[in-house]
């Protein structure tokens, strides 16, 4: 594949919490991201997922530390650059959209206001009539009225708060948009319309995007490839069609199983025995062999690497080794 093709390369990555307790949230991670890629983040809560998007957009802020690694985002490493720098970047070439709007959102000022001054913090020289201009235009992309600039955010529903995050996320068409939880507390009507919505708009603007969920139904029908979090590091990394189809790690294959089925037969709900592991005091070896149907001896005392299990699919498992000489 030819550099230019990956927009988004993490190598390496770990980032740490140091409060009193030292816990690895993020552990040598490493993935990359195609441009107008979509790449769905999995895993249960606690897996890492959000704190991964943080240190892409490069806001972990004490007591969180970036400890090793590399994030090379279109040639050019993140965590080289001084703060003025990235500032500049975000919003302008990579921005998020965050769980909650309404804590991202200013009570107190008009939905207007909040796209003029993103816009200024950028750039300065955009007249207030251009930036409501711009504002006007990705709103109405995503169904809402320029009469609703003059509004506040109490006066919005949550999903057109939503809404309003993604056209504020959209403002300076950035070429990478990462996606935190964005549908978490909404309906499935309106979650369904806002995913569409993304779906058309990721087309519209030439978007790639990171799609950070737990919903394992909104990866299948929005991302390209999945990669599969547990206890801050990597399980899986597949295509869409490929984790769905032949999970190859424990934790995938549980995590699927556990996807509720009204066509089932017997009606049981499956569940993953467990409970993710404290970070502060991990378990020794695979942190999922607690919970893991297939451990064995080795799994308990070593952390197994990354094995290539087919065309851009890796997994880290001891039962897989020897498969990757296969697929070289």
């Amino acid at each position: 594949m030819r550099a230019v093709d990956q927009l988004l390369q993490v190598e390496s990555l770990s980032v740490e919490y140091r409060t009193g307790t030292l816990a690895k949230a993020v552990q040598d991670v490493s993935l990359n991201l195609k441009t107008g890629e979509t790449l769905g983040l999995v895993g249960e809560s606690g897996s890492g997922k959000s704190t991964l998007g943080l240190a892409v957009m490069g806001l972990i802020r004490p007591p969180g530390f970036v400890t090793r690694g590399k994030i090379v985002f279109d040639g050019t490493n993140l965590l080289t650059l001084a703060p003025e720098q990235l500032r500049e970047l975000r919003g302008r070439k990579i921005a998020m959209i965050f769980q909650d709007p309404m804590t991202s959102l200013n009570p107190v000022k008009k939905i207007g206001d909040h796209f003029v001054e993103y816009i200024h913090a950028h750039d300065s020289h955009v007249s207030e009539q251009v930036a409501k201009g711009r504002a006007k235009t990705v709103l109405e992309d995503l169904g809402i009225p320029e009469s609703r600039l003059n509004d506040y955010p109490h006066q919005f529903s949550g999903g057109m708060r939503q809404r309003v995050m993604i056209g504020l996320a959209l403002a300076l068409e950035p070429s990478l948009i990462i996606a935190d939880e964005p549908t978490t507390a909404l309906d499935v009507i309106v979650e369904a319309q806002i995913l569409q919505q993304l779906a058309n708009l990721k087309s519209k603007y030439s978007l790639s995007l990171i799609l950070i969920t737990h919903n394992m139904g909104v990866v299948a029908e929005m991302a390209d490839r999945v990669a599969v979090m547990y206890a801050g590091r990597l399980a899986e990394v597949a295509p869409v069609n490929s984790i769905f189809g032949t999970p190859r790690h424990p934790y995938t294959e549980a995590l699927l199983e556990s996807i509720p089925n009204i066509l089932a037969s017997d009606k049981v709900l499956k569940t993953i025995p467990g409970t993710p592991p404290d970070l502060t005091h991990p378990p020794s070896g695979c942190p999922f062999h607690p919970r893991c149907r297939y451990a064995f001896e080795r799994c308990r005392k070593e952390i197994p690497m990354p094995v290539i299990t087919g065309n851009e699919s890796e997994a880290a498992c001891f039962r897989l080794e020897g498969e990757e000489s296969r697929h070289s």
